[in-house]
């Protein structure tokens, strides 16, 4: 018995043939004692068809296009897989004999065609540009983030089994496993997404109010003179995004070697290596942690070093690697504040299991460091770059700091934070290394409020 006969055997009133006819319910007698016969009405809702849900007949049609898909078909060739499943899924239709309206039609060969060679309900996500950010809790439940706000949506998955193939598909082609032995992995999507950024450019962030088109200006000009950046701010607070945009303003003549988890950051610079640490295997043998590709970095002739991320011992690496001849490296990291910064990155060197006073940690961030821009993701979602700080140097046994460039909160109008981005009108101290090295600024760069 075929698939299609099985389904229909099994609905309701689809019993065996008797006296009301092939295919409809046997009436049961009638007399003392008996039912009373079924009225017109009844009899007319007992013969009429259940229509199978879109979702099953996708499914069903599915699985029958990946069965007559040609098994040697170079899946990497994507116009040919879709011209095959399009063929595939019109002659399917008319075997079915399915009564479908043109955009129930194209809607299911669309959603089939993102099950066989894309990421399943997840694609018409990712292809909505107003979309920041996916979260899949579980299959009946995936959340968006969308101008900062999170928002239920109605895309579903099958089933569990079907949820962990899609993340299969995600981090198989870049080497990551998800299974009992480790339940956790960090990825990124082929464009350099994380899973867990589409590019965004400098007129993009000043477009969203991120920052201001000087305070681009005067980044620029840090990373042109290589100076030594950290850009701070909570989880999904846009650090990642912010480090790719300043990762652009350097010069395209320079060797870079990034060093990420999960390689997220697209440099447009022609001599980049890219590193990415490596978990352990089955065996838990053969991880490659943050901490040991920073120390081959600097075996690798590097004109600037770019970490992902410091959460641990790699930043007493990254120090020693900015104090001696790495200038112009940049990082980011988790901290509240541009002070909050300087304690964790303290903590992380001690995390090395190095036994250093607490003033030799410090002036060596104070001597590494130079500038750090803090990242925040305010209370109605949009994301801000809130300061811009200057690392001085040490003043007894204190770092001292200053701001260059500030957020100031006005208000709040209809749940949205109203501010101005201004600079403090305060010079910060390397602005002599731009006259050295031929970079200008507008005079007014750091006395304009905005």
């Amino acid at each position: 018995m075929s698939l299609l006969k099985r389904i229909e055997s099994a609905r309701p009133g689809a019993g065996p043939a008797g006296p009301g006819g092939p295919g409809l319910p046997s009436l049961p007698p009638t007399g003392a004692g008996g039912t009373p016969p079924a009225t017109a009405s009844q009899r007319l809702m007992t013969q009429a068809p259940v229509r199978e849900s879109f979702r099953d007949v996708k499914f069903r049609i599915q699985s029958r296009v990946i069965q007559d898909l040609d098994p040697k078909l170079d899946l990497s060739n994507q116009v040919e897989v879709r011209r095959q499943i399009e063929e595939i899924f019109g002659k399917v239709i008319d075997e079915e004999g399915l009564a479908l309206t043109r955009a129930e039609r194209v809607r299911m060969l669309e959603q089939i065609t993102d099950e066989i060679i894309g990421l399943g309900p997840l694609e018409p996500l990712l292809r909505d540009e107003s979309i920041s950010e996916v979260m899949v809790n579980g299959p009946r439940q995936v959340y968006i983030e969308r101008s900062g706000k999170l928002e239920l949506t109605n895309v579903v998955f099958q089933n569990d089994d079907h949820v962990m193939r899609i993340i299969d598909r995600i981090i198989a082609p870049i080497g990551r496993r998800v299974d009992e032995s480790s339940p956790m992995v960090d990825a990124r999507l082929t464009d350099g997404s994380r899973v867990n950024a589409s590019p965004f450019t400098v007129d993009d962030l000043v477009r969203f109010g991120t920052a201001t088109a000087d305070m681009f200006d005067f980044m620029r000009a840090c990373v042109e003179a290589r100076l030594n950046i950290f850009v701070s701010g909570g989880t999904g607070s846009g650090k990642t995004t912010t480090l790719n945009v300043l990762s652009s303003f350097i010069p395209n003549d320079e060797r870079i070697v990034t060093i990420e988890d999960a390689a997220e950051l697209q440099l447009r610079q022609e001599h980049v290596v890219t590193l990415e640490s490596r978990p352990p295997n089955i065996e838990g043998k053969g991880a490659v942690p943050i901490r040991e590709l920073v120390r081959n970095s600097l075996r690798m002739r590097p004109d600037r070093i770019i970490v992902g991320e410091c959460r641990s011992g790699e930043a007493l690496d990254m120090l020693q690697a900015m104090n001696t001849g790495h200038d112009g490296s940049m990082s980011t990291g988790h901290a509240n504040s541009p002070r909050d910064m300087l304690s964790r990155l303290e903590t992380m060197v001690l995390m090395a299991g190095v036994d250093l006073p607490v003033r030799a940690i410090r002036e060596q961030i104070a001597s590494a460091v130079d500038l750090i821009v803090q990242q925040s993701r305010l209370k109605d979602g949009t994301r801000k770059i809130v300061n811009i700080t200057e690392v001085q140097g040490m003043e007894g046994d204190v770092i001292v700091m200053q701001d260059v460039f500030v957020f100031e909160q006005t208000g709040i109008v209809e749940g949205k934070i109203q501010g101005r981005l201004k600079a403090t009108g305060i010079r910060p101290k390397f602005v002599e290394k731009f006259e050295v090295m031929g970079i200008h600024l507008p005079p007014g760069l750091f006395g304009f409020s905005y």
